[in-house]
Protein backbone atom coordinates (compact mmCIF):
# COMPACT_ATOMS: atom_id res chain seq x y z
CA UNK A 1 0.00 0.00 0.00
CA UNK A 2 2.61 2.59 0.92
CA UNK A 3 4.86 1.63 -1.65
CA UNK A 4 2.14 2.10 -4.26
CA UNK A 5 1.32 5.42 -2.58
CA UNK A 6 5.16 6.39 -3.67
CA UNK A 7 4.96 5.25 -6.97
CA UNK A 8 1.77 7.37 -7.32
CA UNK A 9 3.72 10.11 -6.25
CA UNK A 10 6.66 9.56 -8.27
CA UNK A 11 4.77 9.46 -11.52
CA UNK A 12 4.02 13.35 -10.40
CA UNK A 13 7.53 15.19 -9.83
CA UNK A 14 10.35 15.72 -12.45
CA UNK A 15 12.52 13.12 -13.73
CA UNK A 16 16.67 13.60 -12.63
CA UNK A 17 14.80 15.01 -8.63
CA UNK A 18 15.17 14.21 -5.00
CA UNK A 19 12.26 14.50 -2.78
CA UNK A 20 12.76 14.44 0.88
CA UNK A 21 10.36 14.36 3.53
CA UNK A 22 10.44 14.79 7.22
CA UNK A 23 9.06 12.68 10.62
CA UNK A 24 9.66 15.95 12.38
CA UNK A 25 10.32 15.82 16.32
CA UNK A 26 8.48 16.29 19.39
CA UNK A 27 8.47 20.36 20.31
CA UNK A 28 10.39 21.44 23.83
CA UNK A 29 8.30 22.15 26.43
CA UNK A 30 10.19 23.53 29.13
CA UNK A 31 13.35 22.30 31.10
CA UNK A 32 14.05 18.58 29.95
CA UNK A 33 9.74 18.43 28.95
CA UNK A 34 8.53 17.67 25.41
CA UNK A 35 5.70 17.60 24.14
CA UNK A 36 4.25 14.30 22.60
CA UNK A 37 5.56 13.21 19.39
CA UNK A 38 3.26 14.01 16.02
CA UNK A 39 4.77 12.40 13.17
CA UNK A 40 4.46 14.67 10.05
CA UNK A 41 1.36 13.38 7.75
CA UNK A 42 3.02 13.49 4.30
CA UNK A 43 5.97 11.76 6.03
CA UNK A 44 3.86 8.77 7.40
CA UNK A 45 1.46 8.86 4.17
CA UNK A 46 4.28 7.46 2.08
CA UNK A 47 6.51 5.50 4.86
CA UNK A 48 4.38 4.13 7.17
CA UNK A 49 6.54 4.78 10.07
CA UNK A 50 6.01 7.55 12.94
CA UNK A 51 9.24 7.73 14.54
CA UNK A 52 10.96 10.72 14.75
CA UNK A 53 14.20 12.48 13.35
CA UNK A 54 13.56 10.30 10.57
CA UNK A 55 13.71 11.28 7.15
CA UNK A 56 12.24 9.67 3.49
CA UNK A 57 14.19 10.33 0.32
CA UNK A 58 12.49 9.17 -3.02
CA UNK A 59 14.87 9.33 -6.21
CA UNK A 60 13.39 9.65 -9.74
CA UNK A 61 16.41 9.84 -11.89
CA UNK A 62 18.50 7.89 -14.86
CA UNK A 63 15.34 5.32 -14.71
CA UNK A 64 16.10 4.36 -11.09
CA UNK A 65 12.62 4.54 -9.11
CA UNK A 66 13.62 4.17 -5.32
CA UNK A 67 13.15 5.34 -2.00
CA UNK A 68 15.55 5.68 0.94
CA UNK A 69 14.70 6.44 4.42
CA UNK A 70 17.31 7.07 7.19
CA UNK A 71 16.63 6.21 10.73
CA UNK A 72 18.29 6.12 13.85
CA UNK A 73 20.37 2.86 14.72
CA UNK A 74 18.85 1.63 18.61
CA UNK A 75 20.71 3.13 21.24
CA UNK A 76 20.89 0.51 23.94
CA UNK A 77 21.36 3.15 26.82
CA UNK A 78 18.26 5.13 25.31
CA UNK A 79 16.23 2.03 25.16
CA UNK A 80 16.62 1.82 28.87
CA UNK A 81 14.57 5.33 29.38
CA UNK A 82 12.32 5.38 26.38
CA UNK A 83 12.16 2.28 24.70
CA UNK A 84 13.95 0.93 21.72
CA UNK A 85 13.79 2.64 18.66
CA UNK A 86 12.49 0.84 15.09
CA UNK A 87 15.49 -1.84 13.98
CA UNK A 88 16.23 -1.49 10.18
CA UNK A 89 14.39 -4.93 9.18
CA UNK A 90 11.22 -3.49 11.00
CA UNK A 91 11.77 -0.40 9.72
CA UNK A 92 12.01 -2.25 5.90
CA UNK A 93 8.73 -4.64 6.95
CA UNK A 94 6.55 -2.14 7.54
CA UNK A 95 7.71 0.47 4.98
CA UNK A 96 7.96 -1.63 2.24
CA UNK A 97 11.36 -0.03 1.38
CA UNK A 98 14.60 -2.71 0.65
CA UNK A 99 16.67 -3.18 3.70
CA UNK A 100 19.58 -2.11 1.68
CA UNK A 101 18.25 1.19 1.57
CA UNK A 102 17.22 1.87 5.52
CA UNK A 103 20.38 3.76 6.59
CA UNK A 104 21.70 4.95 9.71
CA UNK A 105 20.64 8.80 9.77
CA UNK A 106 23.73 9.86 10.81
CA UNK A 107 24.80 8.72 7.79
CA UNK A 108 22.60 11.01 5.70
CA UNK A 109 24.60 14.35 5.75
CA UNK A 110 27.28 12.15 3.65
CA UNK A 111 25.09 10.39 1.54
CA UNK A 112 23.00 13.13 0.63
CA UNK A 113 25.86 15.60 -0.19
CA UNK A 114 27.51 12.52 -2.61
CA UNK A 115 24.73 12.88 -4.67
CA UNK A 116 25.59 15.86 -6.13
CA UNK A 117 29.70 15.14 -6.73
CA UNK A 118 30.47 13.73 -9.92
CA UNK A 119 31.75 10.81 -8.61
CA UNK A 120 27.94 9.82 -7.63
CA UNK A 121 26.16 10.84 -11.07
CA UNK A 122 27.18 7.99 -12.33
CA UNK A 123 24.33 6.19 -10.27
CA UNK A 124 21.87 9.10 -10.47
CA UNK A 125 22.69 11.23 -13.04
CA UNK A 126 22.56 15.50 -12.69
CA UNK A 127 20.36 15.75 -10.10
CA UNK A 128 18.10 19.06 -11.29
CA UNK A 129 15.85 19.68 -9.07
CA UNK A 130 14.82 19.02 -5.09
CA UNK A 131 11.28 18.53 -4.03
CA UNK A 132 10.74 19.78 -0.11
CA UNK A 133 7.72 19.37 2.05
CA UNK A 134 6.58 23.20 2.30
CA UNK A 135 3.43 23.96 4.11
CA UNK A 136 2.55 26.85 5.78
CA UNK A 137 -1.19 27.89 7.17
CA UNK A 138 -0.25 31.27 8.11
CA UNK A 139 2.71 34.19 7.25
CA UNK A 140 2.36 34.05 11.61
CA UNK A 141 3.20 30.79 11.69
CA UNK A 142 6.58 29.55 12.18
CA UNK A 143 8.25 27.63 9.31
CA UNK A 144 8.18 23.88 9.53
CA UNK A 145 11.08 21.48 8.83
CA UNK A 146 11.06 21.11 5.07
CA UNK A 147 10.95 24.82 4.56
CA UNK A 148 13.91 25.37 6.75
CA UNK A 149 15.65 22.66 4.96
CA UNK A 150 15.22 23.89 1.52
CA UNK A 151 16.58 27.42 3.10
CA UNK A 152 19.26 25.34 4.00
CA UNK A 153 19.62 23.58 0.86
CA UNK A 154 19.26 26.60 -1.23
CA UNK A 155 22.19 28.62 0.21
CA UNK A 156 24.65 25.35 -0.24
CA UNK A 157 23.12 24.24 -4.03
CA UNK A 158 21.63 27.89 -5.55
CA UNK A 159 22.23 26.02 -8.82
CA UNK A 160 20.01 23.43 -8.13
CA UNK A 161 16.07 23.91 -8.58
CA UNK A 162 13.98 23.64 -5.33
CA UNK A 163 10.57 22.71 -5.71
CA UNK A 164 7.21 22.26 -3.37
CA UNK A 165 5.92 18.45 -3.04
CA UNK A 166 3.18 19.23 -0.92
CA UNK A 167 0.77 20.26 -3.66
CA UNK A 168 1.22 17.02 -5.36
CA UNK A 169 0.73 14.83 -1.47
CA UNK A 170 -2.65 17.32 -0.91
CA UNK A 171 -4.13 16.24 -4.43
CA UNK A 172 -2.78 12.12 -3.87
CA UNK A 173 -4.44 12.42 -0.31
CA UNK A 174 -7.87 14.15 -1.05
CA UNK A 175 -8.90 10.88 -2.89
CA UNK A 176 -8.63 7.84 -0.18
CA UNK A 177 -8.00 4.17 -0.58
CA UNK A 178 -9.72 1.26 0.99
CA UNK A 179 -6.96 1.24 4.00
CA UNK A 180 -7.96 4.66 4.75
CA UNK A 181 -11.24 4.92 4.66
CA UNK A 182 -11.27 1.30 7.17
CA UNK A 183 -8.98 3.16 9.28
CA UNK A 184 -11.55 5.86 9.45
CA UNK A 185 -14.90 3.67 9.89
CA UNK A 186 -12.98 2.40 12.96
CA UNK A 187 -12.26 5.64 14.03
CA UNK A 188 -15.66 6.51 14.11
CA UNK A 189 -17.03 3.64 15.26
CA UNK A 190 -15.22 4.89 18.73
CA UNK A 191 -16.66 8.00 18.38
CA UNK A 192 -20.27 6.07 18.22
CA UNK A 193 -19.00 4.08 21.80
CA UNK A 194 -18.33 7.63 23.07
CA UNK A 195 -21.47 9.19 22.42
CA UNK A 196 -23.25 5.92 23.85
CA UNK A 197 -21.20 6.24 27.12
CA UNK A 198 -22.04 10.57 27.10
CA UNK A 199 -25.50 9.71 26.50
CA UNK A 200 -25.32 7.23 29.50
CA UNK A 201 -24.35 9.94 31.58
CA UNK A 202 -25.77 13.52 30.01
CA UNK A 203 -28.60 13.46 32.50
CA UNK A 204 -26.22 12.35 35.79
CA UNK A 205 -23.45 15.26 34.70
CA UNK A 206 -23.40 18.13 36.57
CA UNK A 207 -20.18 19.55 34.80
CA UNK A 208 -18.72 19.47 31.54
CA UNK A 209 -15.83 17.78 33.05
CA UNK A 210 -17.79 14.95 33.91
CA UNK A 211 -18.89 14.29 30.20
CA UNK A 212 -14.79 15.02 29.07
CA UNK A 213 -13.97 12.41 31.51
CA UNK A 214 -16.20 10.18 30.13
CA UNK A 215 -15.30 10.78 26.78
CA UNK A 216 -11.69 9.72 27.93
CA UNK A 217 -12.00 6.78 29.38
CA UNK A 218 -13.73 5.08 25.96
CA UNK A 219 -10.74 6.63 24.02
CA UNK A 220 -7.95 4.93 26.42
CA UNK A 221 -10.23 1.77 26.53
CA UNK A 222 -9.56 1.70 23.01
CA UNK A 223 -6.06 2.70 23.11
CA UNK A 224 -7.06 6.23 20.85
CA UNK A 225 -6.31 9.36 20.86
CA UNK A 226 -8.37 12.39 20.66
CA UNK A 227 -7.48 13.93 17.18
CA UNK A 228 -8.43 17.68 17.82
CA UNK A 229 -8.90 19.67 21.30
CA UNK A 230 -12.46 18.26 22.49
CA UNK A 231 -15.81 20.61 22.99
CA UNK A 232 -17.80 19.79 25.13
CA UNK A 233 -19.91 22.91 25.07
CA UNK A 234 -23.44 23.01 27.72
CA UNK A 235 -26.20 26.22 27.53
CA UNK A 236 -24.78 29.77 26.14
CA UNK A 237 -21.21 28.00 25.80
CA UNK A 238 -22.13 25.66 22.38
CA UNK A 239 -22.44 29.22 20.78
CA UNK A 240 -19.22 29.60 20.86
CA UNK A 241 -17.53 27.83 18.10
CA UNK A 242 -14.06 26.68 19.39
CA UNK A 243 -15.15 26.63 23.49
CA UNK A 244 -12.42 24.23 25.00
CA UNK A 245 -12.75 25.45 28.73
CA UNK A 246 -15.24 22.00 29.32
CA UNK A 247 -15.08 23.20 33.20
CA UNK A 248 -18.46 24.92 33.18
CA UNK A 249 -21.75 23.44 35.63
CA UNK A 250 -24.09 21.98 33.33
CA UNK A 251 -27.98 23.36 33.88
CA UNK A 252 -30.41 20.85 33.80
CA UNK A 253 -32.44 22.31 31.31
CA UNK A 254 -29.12 23.10 28.72
CA UNK A 255 -28.68 21.59 25.90
CA UNK A 256 -24.67 20.06 25.36
CA UNK A 257 -23.20 20.28 22.12
CA UNK A 258 -20.46 17.45 21.87
CA UNK A 259 -17.53 18.01 18.50
CA UNK A 260 -15.40 15.03 19.39
CA UNK A 261 -12.95 13.60 17.49
CA UNK A 262 -11.06 9.84 17.38
CA UNK A 263 -7.37 9.09 15.61
CA UNK A 264 -7.18 5.68 14.62
CA UNK A 265 -3.46 4.73 13.17
CA UNK A 266 -3.33 8.32 12.37
CA UNK A 267 -6.99 8.85 10.69
CA UNK A 268 -9.30 11.11 12.26
CA UNK A 269 -13.08 10.98 12.97
CA UNK A 270 -14.98 14.46 13.39
CA UNK A 271 -18.45 14.04 14.98
CA UNK A 272 -20.99 16.60 16.35
CA UNK A 273 -24.23 15.73 18.06
CA UNK A 274 -26.24 17.60 20.39
CA UNK A 275 -28.23 16.37 23.17
CA UNK A 276 -30.82 17.91 26.14
CA UNK A 277 -29.28 17.36 29.74
CA UNK A 278 -32.64 16.58 31.07
CA UNK A 279 -33.48 13.98 29.12
CA UNK A 280 -35.81 15.65 26.69
CA UNK A 281 -35.85 18.71 24.03
CA UNK A 282 -37.77 21.53 25.48
CA UNK A 283 -40.45 23.05 22.40
CA UNK A 284 -37.69 25.85 21.78
CA UNK A 285 -34.68 23.70 21.70
CA UNK A 286 -36.70 20.92 19.68
CA UNK A 287 -37.43 23.66 17.00
CA UNK A 288 -33.78 24.76 16.45
CA UNK A 289 -32.58 20.90 16.70
CA UNK A 290 -35.17 20.27 13.91
CA UNK A 291 -33.90 22.92 11.81
CA UNK A 292 -29.86 22.30 12.05
CA UNK A 293 -30.90 18.11 11.43
CA UNK A 294 -33.28 19.17 8.68
CA UNK A 295 -30.51 20.98 6.78
CA UNK A 296 -27.55 18.37 7.67
CA UNK A 297 -30.28 15.58 5.94
CA UNK A 298 -30.74 17.77 2.95
CA UNK A 299 -26.89 18.28 2.48
CA UNK A 300 -26.73 14.42 2.52
CA UNK A 301 -29.00 13.75 0.30
CA UNK A 302 -27.73 16.46 -2.28
CA UNK A 303 -23.59 16.65 -2.10
CA UNK A 304 -21.88 14.22 -4.87
CA UNK A 305 -18.43 14.97 -6.54
CA UNK A 306 -18.36 17.88 -8.90
CA UNK A 307 -19.58 20.42 -6.02
CA UNK A 308 -17.28 22.59 -5.47
CA UNK A 309 -16.47 23.82 -1.35
CA UNK A 310 -18.17 27.41 -2.53
CA UNK A 311 -21.12 25.75 -3.73
CA UNK A 312 -21.12 23.50 -0.92
CA UNK A 313 -20.96 26.02 1.66
CA UNK A 314 -23.48 28.63 -0.11
CA UNK A 315 -25.78 25.27 0.00
CA UNK A 316 -25.39 24.99 3.58
CA UNK A 317 -26.29 28.73 4.45
CA UNK A 318 -29.14 28.87 1.23
CA UNK A 319 -30.70 26.27 3.68
CA UNK A 320 -29.96 27.53 7.60
CA UNK A 321 -31.50 31.25 6.13
CA UNK A 322 -34.81 29.34 5.09
CA UNK A 323 -34.88 27.33 8.61
CA UNK A 324 -34.11 30.38 10.57
CA UNK A 325 -37.01 33.04 8.74
CA UNK A 326 -39.33 29.90 10.02
CA UNK A 327 -37.61 29.64 13.82
CA UNK A 328 -38.07 33.73 13.67
CA UNK A 329 -34.73 35.05 13.86
CA UNK A 330 -34.51 36.56 11.15
CA UNK A 331 -36.20 38.20 8.12
CA UNK A 332 -33.58 39.07 5.75
CA UNK A 333 -31.34 36.68 4.10
CA UNK A 334 -28.49 38.61 5.26
CA UNK A 335 -28.81 38.77 8.95
CA UNK A 336 -28.30 34.48 9.14
CA UNK A 337 -24.63 36.04 9.96
CA UNK A 338 -25.59 36.44 13.49
CA UNK A 339 -26.74 32.74 13.87
CA UNK A 340 -24.45 31.30 11.55
CA UNK A 341 -21.04 31.91 11.14
CA UNK A 342 -18.58 29.01 9.82
CA UNK A 343 -18.11 26.69 6.79
CA UNK A 344 -20.74 23.83 6.26
CA UNK A 345 -17.44 21.35 5.99
CA UNK A 346 -14.18 20.53 5.39
CA UNK A 347 -12.39 17.56 4.13
CA UNK A 348 -11.35 14.91 6.54
CA UNK A 349 -8.37 12.12 6.79
CA UNK A 350 -4.71 12.41 8.29
CA UNK A 351 -5.55 15.94 9.61
CA UNK A 352 -8.91 16.93 10.93
CA UNK A 353 -8.83 19.42 8.46
CA UNK A 354 -7.39 17.57 5.56
CA UNK A 355 -5.44 19.00 2.82
CA UNK A 356 -6.81 19.60 -0.39
CA UNK A 357 -7.36 22.55 -2.82
CA UNK A 358 -10.46 24.41 -1.82
CA UNK A 359 -10.79 25.44 -5.31
CA UNK A 360 -11.34 22.46 -6.84
CA UNK A 361 -14.77 20.40 -7.50
CA UNK A 362 -15.22 17.30 -4.46
CA UNK A 363 -13.95 14.20 -6.17
CA UNK A 364 -14.64 10.37 -5.66
CA UNK A 365 -13.03 8.71 -2.27
CA UNK A 366 -12.65 12.45 -0.52
CA UNK A 367 -14.14 12.20 2.48
CA UNK A 368 -15.74 15.55 3.89
CA UNK A 369 -17.58 16.62 7.21
CA UNK A 370 -21.00 18.19 6.66
CA UNK A 371 -22.20 20.50 10.27
CA UNK A 372 -24.25 22.88 9.75
CA UNK A 373 -25.55 24.94 13.09
CA UNK A 374 -27.68 27.22 14.37
CA UNK A 375 -26.34 29.56 17.13
CA UNK A 376 -28.74 31.66 19.55
CA UNK A 377 -27.24 33.18 22.67
CA UNK A 378 -29.99 35.13 23.50
CA UNK A 379 -31.49 32.06 24.37
CA UNK A 380 -29.22 29.88 25.50
CA UNK A 381 -29.04 27.57 22.16
CA UNK A 382 -26.50 26.33 20.53
CA UNK A 383 -27.03 23.21 18.10
CA UNK A 384 -24.32 21.91 15.28
CA UNK A 385 -24.63 18.08 13.81
CA UNK A 386 -21.94 17.28 11.87
CA UNK A 387 -21.50 13.71 10.27
CA UNK A 388 -18.41 11.94 7.76
CA UNK A 389 -19.48 11.84 4.57
CA UNK A 390 -17.42 9.37 1.91
CA UNK A 391 -18.33 10.57 -1.48
CA UNK A 392 -19.24 8.01 -4.38
CA UNK A 393 -19.50 7.99 -8.13
CA UNK A 394 -23.22 9.42 -7.20
CA UNK A 395 -23.48 10.97 -3.50
CA UNK A 396 -22.20 10.01 -0.63
CA UNK A 397 -22.04 7.14 2.24
CA UNK A 398 -22.80 8.62 5.78
CA UNK A 399 -20.17 7.00 7.60
CA UNK A 400 -21.55 8.21 10.93
CA UNK A 401 -24.80 7.26 10.14
CA UNK A 402 -25.06 4.79 13.40
CA UNK A 403 -24.47 7.80 15.94
CA UNK A 404 -28.19 8.33 16.52
CA UNK A 405 -29.61 12.08 15.52
CA UNK A 406 -33.18 11.69 15.64
CA UNK A 407 -35.30 13.34 17.98
CA UNK A 408 -37.21 10.39 18.74
CA UNK A 409 -34.41 8.49 18.92
CA UNK A 410 -32.21 10.46 21.57
CA UNK A 411 -35.21 10.97 23.73
CA UNK A 412 -36.16 7.41 23.54
CA UNK A 413 -32.76 6.51 24.63
CA UNK A 414 -31.95 8.82 27.29
CA UNK A 415 -35.67 7.78 28.78
CA UNK A 416 -34.64 3.86 29.43
CA UNK A 417 -31.56 5.45 31.20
Amino acid sequence: MYKNRRNNYIKLVDNFSLSLFYSGSAPHLSNDAYYPFQVNKNFWYLSNISQSDSILMIVKANDIETSYLFIKKIDPIEALWVGESLTFEKASHISGIPLENIVDISNFDSFFSNLFTQTRRALFGQIKSVYFDIERQSIKDAPLKGELEAKLFNQRYPHIQIKNAHGLLANLRSSKDELEVEYTKKAIEVSRLANLRLLDTIKYANNESDLLAEFNYILNKNQTKPSFNEIIASGKNATILHYEDNNQPINKNDLVLLDLGVRFNQYASDITRTYPASGKFNKRQKEVYQAVLNVNKAIINWVKPGVTQFEYNQKGKELLTIEAKKLGLITKDEDIIKYYYHGLGHPLGLDVHDVGNPSLPFKVGQIITVEPGLYIAEEGIGVRIEDDLLLTEDGCINLSESIIKEVKDIELYLEKV
